[in-house]
């Protein structure tokens, strides 16, 4: 059997139940296992770096945050991080105005909004995360810069939005919203890149996820695994699709793949 060295695994939906928000006892366990066993665990998120409250005291080795455009050891130390350009920024914070949607600076020092919508509370209730803070998000992007947005739309306005911002992609794992990136950064990128700087080769990878995000994370591993509560698009393109997060089922993965 193959072994794998590295597990690059999504938190919500995936490591974290939507429904108890928690990480059930079976996967701690298993990541353990694996852990003790000398194999890598790569935390792959759209969450920023340091918005891991919710995953516990689950071990790991480094963090894909910001789906991609922010990588880090897990001492904090950059790897690499990709910035969105000002007036792309720009240009999305004038197509919020225009179309009335909530858009969200997500960073390491916090989540800051321009606005509070239905969607913003919607999302914040299925994560079990505190509301964003309103704030002058110009004013925070120029301070900080950002390598992630998120913009609080249903698909018929990401239509209409997104195509006005081409250096910038939407990947969407709720119905309410879209995370925003530059353009050829993703998960699956930083996996590899990752993989590379560790000296494991893409065969000896895997990687676990659920959401629309998850895509380039599944198919750039050697074996990517798609949970049962994962949407089609993600499982299609999956080697192995395993049962749901609150039915053990990424402890069930790692017990046929890697233990």
């Amino acid at each position: 059997m193959k072994k794998f060295k590295a597990i690059f695994s999504d938190i919500d939906g995936t490591l974290v139940s939507f429904t108890t928000h928690r990480v059930p006892e079976s996967t701690f366990k298993a990541i353990e296992q694996a852990r003790s066993q000398g194999v890598k665990v790569i935390i792959a998120t759209g969450r920023p770096f340091g918005d891991f409250d919710i995953i516990g005291d689950v071990p790991y080795d480094a963090v894909i945050s910001l789906n991609g455009s922010d990588c880090r050891w897990k001492d904090g130390q950059v790897i690499r991080r990709h910035f969105i350009d000002y007036d792309e920024f720009k240009k999305m914070s004038e197509l919020s105005d225009e179309y009335g949607f909530a858009l969200c600076l997500e960073l390491s020092e916090g989540f800051f909004i321009n606005r509070i919508t239905p969607p913003v509370l919607d999302v914040a209730h299925t994560l079990n995360h505190s509301v964003p803070i309103p704030a002058d998000i110009e004013k925070v992007f120029r301070t900080y810069g950002c390598g992630q947005l998120s913009a609080y739309f249903d698909a018929e306005t990401e239509r209409k939005v997104m195509p006005q911002v081409p250096g910038l992609c939407a990947s969407r794992w709720h119905s309410g919203f879209v995370n925003i990136d530059v353009v050829g950064i993703d998960k699956g990128t930083a996996l590899k890149e990752m993989a590379g700087l560790m000296g494991i080769g893409i065969d000896e990878t895997i990687s676990f996820g659920d959401g629309g995000n998850d895509i380039p994370l599944i198919k750039a591993a050697g074996l990517g695994v798609a949970m049962g509560n994962a949407g089609e698009e993600l499982k299609a393109v999956a080697g192995y699709v395993t049962a749901s997060v609150d039915e053990d089922g990424f402890a069930a993965a790692l017990q046929r793949f890697v233990l």
